[in-house]
């Protein structure tokens, strides 16, 4: 499905406007869908119509991607889910499923710490939800976009004009380079071109720090609901269970095979079959 075959629509919550994608009309729990960088909630195309079949869907882009608004500031994963809590229940909803990927794992971690009765399950998809200082550093070490795009002043400033070299070459590191079409790349670069839109998403990068402080204190208390943490086979693995394994009780999981770090588009299959009888139990 492209761009304009699903239903958008526009809230503003917390003093900004967010763009979303919404579909289905099921009882019960919504499934709320949290993307990473360098996305937007274009990332869940491939398994939003499987979702919906049984749920209401709600796919926003965070706060800095897409056509959300970007601000200066307030990047931190606590500022990001107090978005998506407030445009949550602005939609009339309380108990949701949430999943996050990349950078919507953390938030949607910031999400099920700080109201943990309104999130009935929990899904965390290739990212480690840090809460060590030295595991952090490593992965400095390991992705060199993690300090670049931390400085994103100067960062945007390098990559004006070449986004689509750029934000290819993440989406060329994938088990399947052919999970991105031509025109899937035409969106993103499209998105990412925008004015601001660059700086803003990097702008999540230069949060990490105070993320690392907030996971820290949220993992005093552990979350009790429900966890489903999976890995890419050649990107965290199994990786992804540990991290939630420290600051959850209820924790399953397992890795994708033929996938690295964008399960939603490399294997959508394999996630709907994973995530839907989650859902379901």
């Amino acid at each position: 499905m492209r761009f304009n075959e699903f239903d958008h629509h526009t809230a503003s919550v917390n003093r900004q406007k967010f763009h979303y994608v919404r579909a289905g009309d099921a009882p019960g729990p919504p499934v709320v869908l949290l993307h990473g960088w360098p996305q937007t909630w274009y990332m869940w195309r491939k398994i939003i119509p499987g979702l919906a079949e049984n749920h209401t869907v709600i796919a926003p882009d965070l706060r800095g991607f897409g056509q959300s608004s970007k601000p200066i500031d307030g990047y931190d994963k606590r500022t990001v889910a107090t978005d998506i809590y407030e445009l949550v229940r602005s939609l009339g909803f309380e108990e949701i499923y949430l999943v996050g990927h990349d950078f919507g794992g953390p938030t949607a971690y910031a999400y099920a710490s700080a109201h943990p009765q309104d999130v009935k399950k929990l899904v965390i998809l290739d990212v480690a939800i840090t809460i060590d200082e030295q595991e952090q550093n490593e992965f400095y070490k390991r992705l060199f976009h993690l300090s670049f795009n931390a400085q994103p002043d100067i960062a945007t400033q390098l990559v004006a004009g070449r986004e689509r070299e750029f934000l290819t070459h993440f989406y060329r590191d994938c088990y399947n380079p052919g999970a991105f079409s031509l025109e899937d790349i035409d969106e993103y670069v499209a998105a990412f071109s925008a004015p601001g839109a660059m700086r803003a998403s990097m702008a999540h990068y230069g949060a990490l720090p105070i993320d690392l402080k907030h996971n820290q204190e949220n993992a005093k208390t552990k979350l009790e609901m429900p966890v489903l943490a999976l890995g890419g086979e050649i990107s965290f693995a199994g990786g992804v269970q540990k991290s939630l394994e420290q600051g959850a009780t209820n924790v399953t999981g397992g890795v994708i095979p033929g996938c690295a770090h964008w399960v939603a588009e490399e294997q959508p299959e394999a996630l709907l079959e994973a995530m839907l009888p989650f859902f379901a139990k």
